[in-house]
C-alpha cells in the first residue's frame, strides 16, 4: 500500500477543502464582475450545492450567525456612511473566527469568509482588492483558531490576521520593484495591521454571549467545567468519592476513544465528568460507594432495586438543571445507558419469581433515549467496559481484552449504537483503544522478593537493642517512682493536697 487509510483521509479532506476554495474564489471573481449583483443567489446556490445538509446548514448561519452578521453590516455601513474611519478597520475576519469557535466546521467557515467579505464590500462599495484581502484574512482568523483551548490564543489568531492583511497589501501594490514604496506609503497599512487585533478583541468580547444565547458550548467553556472546582464536581468528590472515581477512569477512556476516531475527544471528556452525578442522591446503594462487605440491596425485592438504579439518570437530569448545564452536557445523563437492560436485577427477579409470575424485561430497561452522537455513544460504552473490567477476578490483557469485545458487541446487537452514526470501523478502533487503556491501568506488579537471613538477623538485632533501651527507661521511671513515694525526693504537700 502506498497510503495508509489516514493518509487517504487526510488527502480527501484536503481535495475537498481545495475544491471548496476554487469555487470560492470564482464565484468572488464572479461576483466582481457582475458587480454584485448576483452574490445573494450564488451564496444560496453554493451553500445548497455543497453543503449536505441545508437545514441544518441555514439554521446555523441565519440563527445563530445572524445576529453578528447584522451587527458588522451595520457597522461597516454607519463607517461608510458618516464617519472617516477607514474602511480597512471593518472587523470582517470576526465572523469567520466566531464560526469556527461555535461549530468546529470547515466548511461553513470558508462559506461565512466568503459572504462576510462580499456582502461587506457591496455595502461599502469596496473594490476586487478590498475583497481579497477580506477573505484571506477571514481565511487566516478562522484557521487561527481551530481548535483553540485559551482565551489567549485569539491575540495570536489576531496577530495571524494582521500579518496576512499587510502581505495582501503588499501583493496588490505590486508593480515593478515598488511593491514596499507603495505599501508603506498607503493609508491602509495601518488600519489593516490593527484589524485582525480588532477582530479578536471582538470575537473575545462576544463569544461568551454567543454561547450563552444559542447554547452552544466552545473548548474555553468545556474547559471550564472540567476544572474540579466547579461546584457539582466538588459534591461529586465529597458525596460520592467512588462515583468521582469511576467518572475519571470512564473520561479517561472517552477522550482517548473519541480522538482515536476523530470525535469531539473534550466534549467526551467533560460529558463523562457528569455522566452519573444522579447517583449522589443515593451514593451507598452504588457498588463503587459500598464498603467492603456491605450491600444495600441485599435485603431488597429486585423490582424496588431496579427503581433505585434507574432514578439515577432522573435524579441527575434535575441537579444538572438545577446547576444550568448546557444541554450537550446533560444529554450525556440519559444517553449514556440509552435503553440498556439492568441485567443483574431482571435475572434476580426472574429467579424469585413465583411459578407463573411474568417479568417483563422493558420495566428493567433505562427510559433512554439512545445515544444520538458518537461522543454520548462512546461514554455509553465506556461505563460499561470499565465497570466490567474492574469486575473481573483475574486481570490481565487476555481476560481485558474478551471482556471488551464482548460488552461492545453485546450493546451493538442491543441495538444502543443505532442511532448515533458510529461506523464498524470506529467501533474496532474505540475496542483497541479501550483493551490499550485498561491494560495499562491493570498492568501486571512485581512481586518483591522475601527478606534475606542477613537482613533479618540486622532487623533482629535492632529490635533488641530498642527492647533493651525501652526496658532501661521503664526501670529508671520506676526507680523515680517510688522515690518520690518514700519522700526523700519531692515530699508530698503537709495539707495534703495535690
Amino acid at each position: 500500500m502506498l497510503f495508509s487509510e489516514n493518509d487517504k483521509t487526510l488527502f480527501e479532506k484536503a481535495m475537498n477543502l481545495s475544491i471548496t476554495a476554487i469555487v470560492i474564489l470564482m464565484l468572488m471573481l464572479f461576483c466582481w464582475l457582475m458587480n454584485y449583483s448576483l452574490v445573494v443567489p450564488l451564496f444560496l446556490l453554493f451553500l445548497a450545492l455543497h453543503l449536505k445538509n441545508f437545514k441544518e446548514a441555514c439554521r446555523k448561519i441565519f440563527l445563530n450567525l445572524g445576529l453578528l452578521l447584522t451587527i458588522i453590516l451595520f457597522a461597516a455601513y454607519a463607517i461608510d456612511q458618516y464617519s472617516t474611519i477607514p474602511l480597512y478597520y471593518i472587523p470582517v475576519a470576526s465572523i469567520a473566527m466566531l464560526t469556527m469557535l461555535l461549530f468546529n466546521d470547515h466548511e461553513l467557515s470558508f462559506i461565512m469568509a466568503f459572504a462576510s467579505s462580499v456582502i461587506v464590500c457591496l455595502i461599502i462599495g469596496g473594490d476586487f482588492g478590498m475583497l481579497l484581502t477580506f477573505f484571506i484574512g477571514s481565511l487566516t482568523g478562522a484557521y487561527s483558531v481551530r481548535g483553540a483551548r485559551l482565551r489567549g490564543q485569539l491575540i495570536g489568531a489576531g496577530l495571524f490576521v494582521s500579518v496576512m492583511n499587510v502581505i495582501c497589501l503588499f501583493l496588490i501594490n505590486f508593480d515593478s520593484g515598488q511593491i514596499l514604496t507603495k505599501a508603506f506609503a498607503s493609508e491602509k497599512l495601518y488600519p489593516l495591521a490593527a484589524n485582525g487585533f480588532i477582530s479578536a478583541f471582538i470575537v473575545a468580547a462576544v463569544l461568551k454571549i454567543f454561547e450563552y444565547l444559542f447554547h452552544v458550548l466552545t473548548n474555553f467553556s468545556l474547559l471550564e467545567l472540567s476544572d474540579f472546582n466547579q461546584p457539582l464536581l466538588k459534591k461529586m468528590i465529597l458525596e460520592a468519592p467512588g462515583t468521582y472515581h469511576h467518572s475519571l477512569v470512564v473520561s479517561n477512556l472517552s477522550e482517548a476513544a473519541a480522538d482515536s476516531i476523530g470525535a469531539n475527544a473534550l466534549l467526551a471528556r467533560v460529558g463523562a465528568y457528569y455522566h452519573d452525578i444522579g447517583k449522589m442522591d443515593k451514593p451507598e446503594y452504588y457498588t463503587e460507594n459500598q464498603l467492603i462487605g456491605t450491600n444495600k440491596h441485599d435485603g431488597m425485592e429486585p423490582s424496588m432495586s431496579r427503581l433505585v438504579i434507574l432514578n439515577h439518570v432522573k435524579e441527575g437530569i434535575e441537579l444538572a438543571k438545577k446547576y444550568k448545564l448546557n444541554h450537550l452536557i446533560v444529554d450525556f445523563i440519559p444517553q449514556h445507558h440509552g435503553t440498556s437492560l439492568v441485567y443483574y436485577f431482571y435475572q434476580k427477579a426472574l429467579e424469585e419469581a413465583d411459578n407463573g409470575e411474568v417479568i417483563s424485561e422493558d420495566n428493567f430497561r433505562y427510559p433512554g433515549p439512545k445515544p444520538q452522537t458518537r461522543e454520548t455513544a462512546i461514554v455509553l460504552l465506556a461505563d460499561s467496559v470499565e465497570g466490567a473490567v474492574r469486575a473481573l477476578d483475574e486481570k490481565n490483557m487476555n481476560r481485558i481484552g474478551d471482556t471488551v469485545r464482548k460488552i461492545i458487541n453485546n450493546k451493538f446487537i442491543d441495538g444502543q449504537l443505532d442511532e448515533c452514526n458510529l461506523t464498524l470501523k470506529e467501533i474496532d478502533k474505540i475496542s483497541s483503544t479501550f483493551v490499550r487503556i485498561l491494560g495499562g491501568m491493570y498492568h501486571g506488579r512485581v512481586k518483591y522478593p522475601e527478606k534475606k537471613n542477613s537482613v533479618t538477623k540486622k532487623s533482629s538485632e535492632k529490635s533488641k537493642i530498642f527492647q533493651r533501651s525501652e526496658s532501661q527507661k521503664s526501670q529508671k521511671d520506676s526507680q523515680n517512682g517510688s522515690t518520690d513515694n518514700s519522700g526523700q525526693k519531692n515530699p508530698k504537700p503537709s495539707n495534703g493536697t495535690e
